[in-house]
């Protein structure tokens, strides 16, 4: 078997960059480049891999600078977003608090199920050097550091005492970060020895991959019943989660509430998933929903989730559905979610679902009603406007002077302004085309139209109080929660 001599580092950059991604025939590099901060634990071993593979060209890797190390990953989060999940970047710490400060994107990643690859510095595998700078000392046991905290906030999560352990676990980091089910953070912890030690690997570790993205097809039993109650509801909803977008499901889903006139709210990480002045959007649901989007689930007697995993912001902490007969199918590649409120789960990938039910669905409509009153509620939506309250007493004074665009510059970033769509449009393709730092300041009407709603979360509040405004918080908030219910 050949081999090549190189230490687990240069290794694993070379295994990086080999991996790509592909869904509908469209292939795409997996890991596209590494964000990294670098001092005690990773700037010999990484480091100095990264570097060679910059200078030599034996591995098209490239570094990008952060200055944060919970900012990047947060980057990483919001890139592997942008690419529908398809990719994702990796990030490297040093040993102690800079890999630590990860932990918080780690959460953030996992939470919301985007992959990210975490590459944090650890102790010295041999332990000769003990303890090493930020070590974490624990009486009840040797092996523990402090990057063992990323196991609670990761999907994947391995360190390695050994070189050649990378071989079975950076296919295994791989196969979770491609996973549209679990997927979220991935954490590698890297004893910085075993970072710079060699080991002859085999070459064909190194060979080109290709992680196919496949979409679960729907039971056709679970669309016939789904598509049943879809029939027999007379106040419809969707509910578009980020699956709808994850998934490509926009121009489906789109061309599905055209046809059968369901009504489409979002969610946040739904947004995009049909455009705000689409004829069936009623914009976003629940604590910081819209007014049209609300009072439709409020009476809603079907309500269709495509991707959603129904956090308490998206049900206003199980407040906004409010039909007492309120019945729930979800479509979603996660049996997880497609089961939450005893739905009527049809699990399957958004794209292919919204297909199959349109399918089931052809000549089906609401009823006009009810066509008529979402476009009465959309019409509200948009004329509504929202005032600072000058009466209350509290938090009532001018708008503090805050000047972000003259923020970003004192930052080193181009600044450029838009005060129209226009302008945005060409502020954006500008800010693409940009070698530095680039921010695009919008400037909005503080006092303008904004999307109004009644959305309510719930955020507890202290039962006694010798303040008066505590007293009276409490009883909006126990009113509130009268409303308050599980989706049996």
């Amino acid at each position: 078997m050949e081999t090549i001599r190189l230490t687990t580092a240069q290794a694993l950059v070379r295994f990086l960059a080999g991996q790509y991604s592909e869904r509908d025939g469209q292939e795409q590099r997996l890991i596209p480049g590494v964000w990294g901060i670098f001092g005690h634990g990773n700037v010999a071993g990484l480091g100095q891999a990264l570097l060679q593979a910059a200078v030599t060209g034996e591995a098209d890797l490239p570094y990008y600078l952060a200055r944060n190390e919970q900012g990047m990953v947060h980057a990483s989060v919001a890139y592997a977003e942008m690419r529908d999940r398809l990719a994702t970047f990796a990030c490297t710490a040093s040993t102690g608090p800079g890999s630590t400060n990860m932990i918080a994107g780690a959460a953030l990643a996992t939470t919301n199920r985007i992959p990210v690859l975490l590459l944090p510095s650890d102790m010295f595998a041999t332990r000769v050097a003990d303890p090493v700078l930020q070590q974490l000392e624990d009486t009840r046991g040797g092996d523990v550091t402090v990057n063992d905290a990323f196991r609670a906030v990761s999907k994947y999560f391995d360190r390695f005492s050994r070189p050649e352990q990378l071989i079975p676990a950076a296919p295994a980091a791989m196969r979770v970060l491609t996973d549209p089910v679990e997927t979220g953070a991935v954490t590698l912890a890297l004893p910085q020895d075993v970072q710079a030690e060699a080991y002859d690997w085999p070459v064909s570790f190194f060979r080109r991959r290709v992680w196919h993205v496949g979409r679960p097809v729907p039971e056709p039993a679970a669309v016939e019943r789904a598509a049943h109650l879809l029939r027999g509801a007379r106040r419809p909803l969707i509910v578009a989660g980020g699956g709808a977008v994850y998934s490509g499901a926009e121009t489906h889903l789109r061309a599905f509430a055209e046809a059968t006139g369901i009504p489409v709210a979002d969610t946040h990480a739904g947004k995009g998933s049909v455009p705000w002045d689409h004829p069936c959007a009623v914009g976003g649901i629940g604590s910081t929903g819209a007014y049209a989007a609300n009072e439709l689930a409020k009476d809603a007697d079907v309500v269709l989730g495509i991707g959603t995993r129904y956090s308490d912001f998206t049900t206003a902490s199980h407040t906004v559905f409010g039909n007492p007969g309120v019945t729930f199918v979800n479509l979603n590649v996660a049996r997880l979610d497609a089961v939450k409120h005893s739905a009527d789960p049809l699990v399957a990938d958004a794209r292919l679902g919204i297909e199959a039910l349109a399918d089931a669905l052809t000549g089906w409509q609401t009823a006009p009603e009810y066509r008529a009153r979402t476009r009465e509620l959309i019409t509200r939506t948009r004329e509504i406007v929202r005032y600072r309250n000058g009466d209350s007493g509290q938090l009532d004074g001018d708008v503090l002077p805050v000047d972000l665009a003259a923020n970003a510059s004192s930052l080193g970033a181009d600044v450029l302004h838009a005060t129209s769509v226009e302008e945005f449009r060409a502020a954006m393709e500008k800010a693409k085309a940009a070698t530095r730092t680039t921010v695009v300041h919008a400037e909005t009407d503080l006092y303008g139209p904004n999307p109004p709603g009644h959305g309510w979360w719930d955020v507890p509040v202290s039962q006694t109080s010798a303040l008066e405004s505590t007293r009276a918080a409490y009883e909006t908030y126990a009113a509130h929660k009268q409303a308050q219910r599980h989706y049996l």
